[in-house]
């Protein structure tokens, strides 16, 4: 390359960035090897010799800030979260999985066991079944609470298999919610007290939770009838009562409220020059087939196209190979998120997106009331 003198070069417009650097700010470039530029530049000083101010305004968040949603069934939901920086995006994630609060079983009370399941393991599978009901409704439990109708859920399972016959699998629609709370007696602390009345359990339910207006149209019950909880041979029997408490996934991860949540940056798949004929072929067949990132479109000579770029899991097929990166150039959008919700069905998933930023929030005024 010949050498320009720098008083031969062009002036750099004041006030927007050269291409070659808009594209290392805004872009993460997927090379065959490892990617470059992932690195996020805050400092608001970086552009300030053209004119350019790299810092973060909440005006201009608010315009280039949306929510596009995808894709929204009962359990999972797919959007895009676009104008945003990684660090929040992850923050989301975070607190989707470890700081939503659910309810979740606890405390398993055994009376009788004798299946080959040890009582530890029991009660570890029972604790990992998702109860289908609002968390909200309840409140926190600490150990100086009493179990009353707002803070615990009671269920109860009671299941034999009789000598002789087949071996039984045990699923959780055997589990049975108890509005009424506990039926297992305390153990009599004064023998002599009067045997006529009601004997005490392990829980002090007030009034029956079916009653409560919350729960009268919209019984409490587990969100999948059929998880296998144990297999019974012949003569074997369980019987026990289950708990259920509010708690946090940052306690144990029975208590997160998704299956998984995650985000990943748009995928961006440019073609650098046209790529035609056998080449367009060759080009496709290098995508795997679940993705077909590229199509041919066939007017009059055949010319390949990217057809589908949001499917791009970017294996780099497609530019492997002597003189492919100069036909294909594979980037990410740094500021543009797609992200999906699995939830484990206590609370719809953008139901646990919207709580999720309402923990957020209070963490914001938390840190402003601190710095104040």
């Amino acid at each position: 390359m010949a050498k320009v003198p720098i008083w031969d070069l062009p002036d750099v417009p004041k006030g927007e960035l050269p291409p070659h650097l808009e594209l290392q700010r805004t872009r993460v470039l997927c090379n065959s090897d490892a990617p470059t530029h992932t690195e996020n530049i805050q400092y608001s000083g970086a552009y300030a010799s053209m004119g350019v101010d790299n810092s973060v305004r909440l005006g201009q968040f608010q315009n280039n800030f949306k929510v596009e949603v995808i894709r929204l069934t009962e359990d999972d939901m797919e959007f895009d979260m676009i104008g945003i920086d990684a660090a929040l995006a992850n923050a989301f994630r975070r607190i989707l999985i470890a700081e939503l609060p659910t309810m979740a079983i606890e405390k398993v009370l055994i009376a009788n066991n004798t299946s080959v399941i040890q009582d530890e393991v029991l009660a570890h599978r029972l604790g990992l079944i998702p109860i289908k009901v609002d968390p909200r409704l309840f409140d926190y439990m600490s150990e100086n609470d009493v179990p009353h109708e707002k803070n615990t859920i009671v269920f109860k399972l009671h299941v034999r298999c009789e000598r002789g016959g087949p071996r039984l699998t045990v699923k959780s629609d055997e589990l049975i919610w108890l509005p009424n709370g506990s039926e297992f007696p305390l153990e009599a602390a004064n023998p002599t007290s009067n045997s006529t009345s009601k004997p005490k359990t392990y829980t002090s339910f007030r009034c029956s939770q079916d009653s409560l207006p919350e729960f009268s149209e919209n019984p409490i019950g587990l969100k999948y009838p059929d998880i296998t909880i144990a297999k019974l041979g012949p003569g074997q029997e369980i019987e026990l009562e289950a708990h259920a408490v509010k708690g946090m996934g940052k306690t144990h991860a029975k208590w997160s409220p998704v299956a998984t949540a995650w985000y990943r940056m748009l995928p961006e798949v440019v073609l650098l020059q046209d790529v035609e004929g056998e080449k367009a072929e060759e080009l496709k067949n290098k995508c795997p087939k679940p993705c077909n990132v590229f199509d041919i479109e066939d007017v009059g000579n055949k010319r390949a196209v990217v057809a589908r770029p949001r499917a791009c899991t970017l294996c780099r097929e497609c530019i492997r190979g002597e003189g492919w990166d100069k036909y294909v150039a594979l980037r990410r959008v740094k500021d543009h998120f797609i992200f999906t919700i699995e939830s484990t069905g206590a609370l719809p998933p953008e139901v646990l997106f919207t709580e999720a930023v309402k923990i957020l929030e209070e963490k914001c005024e938390r840190v402003i009331t601190e710095l104040s």
